[in-house]
């Protein structure tokens, strides 16, 4: 509480009433009533790095897409990252129910997103391109989290994920990009209004690489949970631009994003993400079961 009195002090915030926002994970945000009546987000990154990300990231997809302004901004000192004042986006975060005629505009947005590629002249403080290095980079991902799944998931499980990776890896198609990319594209970042995609939030995870491992959580949370949304979403998306086969990526990045979901519930403590960890344990075992 100390900190968040501190950063409404520094941005001169007149506040009238302050409310946490859920399924926030990366972050701290807080959604603001001013005495003025306006209503606006506070985020405050868990790092400087993911705060150099979201102000970055709004520069650049400010033209190209709906998403938060950003109203006020500040670096930070050596007890707090900093903090992101933004904007309102009308419309609330995309439920688990979806139908084909949102799925298609899911797609069409999740297509522009990609259609931005970086500047050859302009030198990105917070956006890393990882594109060129994309099999380091995901090589480098699975391994960091590996440290922590071995110690909570039984050995027998935790060799043949490492067996599985270094197999699959190897099928992968040549990557796709390099494309502006969200690394977080679930329906908690995506906001509806009248059944159509009002504005995408959340980039502090940004990076330029190969769109390949963008359709990861939007395939676990939609397209499996809803009939006939992979079929729209694709429409949409090939609208804007070719999409990569999906059947081919989607089987290794499920693999990897329940190993990986398994490492960062072990970072961010089980207990408080007891459910999350469950449900990627469960997938897991399941998929190595039919490796067998």
């Amino acid at each position: 509480m100390q900190q968040l009195n501190q950063i409404i002090k520094k941005l001169k915030l007149n506040v009238l009433s302050i409310e946490d926002v859920p399924d926030s994970f990366s972050s701290t945000v807080y959604k603001i009533k001013q005495i003025n009546q306006q209503i606006v987000y506070l985020k405050i990154p868990y790092s400087k790095v993911k705060l150099a990300r979201e102000y970055e990231a709004l520069e650049i997809l400010s033209d190209t897409l709906e998403v938060p302004r950003l109203l006020e901004y500040w670096e930070g000192n050596d007890e707090i990252a900093g903090a992101l004042l933004l904007s309102t986006i009308k419309g609330e975060p995309l439920s688990e129910k979806v139908d084909e005629k949102l799925a298609f505009d899911i797609g069409v947005n999740h297509a522009k997103l990609h259609q931005v590629a970086p500047q050859k002249k302009y030198s990105y403080k917070g956006i890393s391109n990882v594109y060129d290095q994309w099999s380091t980079f995901l090589e480098n991902q699975f391994y960091s989290f590996a440290e922590d799944v071995k110690d909570v998931i039984p050995e027998a499980l935790y060799e043949q994920s490492l067996e599985l990776f270094e197999k699959q890896r190897k099928s992968l198609p040549h990557p796709d990009g390099p494309s502006f990319i969200h690394m977080d594209f679930r329906p908690a970042n995506i906001i509806i209004h009248e059944n159509l995609v009002s504005g995408i939030i959340d980039f502090e995870s940004a990076r330029f690489g190969s769109t390949e491992m963008d359709f990861t959580k939007i395939n676990r949370d939609i397209f499996m949970k809803n009939p006939g949304t992979l079929e729209a979403y694709q429409k949409g998306y090939q609208t804007i631009r070719q999409l990569i086969d999906l059947e081919i990526v989607l089987p290794f990045y499920r693999f990897t994003d329940a190993f990986n979901s398994i490492g960062w519930c072990k970072r961010r403590g089980i207990q408080k993400h007891q459910q999350f960890f469950d449900e990627n344990y469960v997938t897991l075992k399941s998929i190595l079961t039919n490796e067998r």
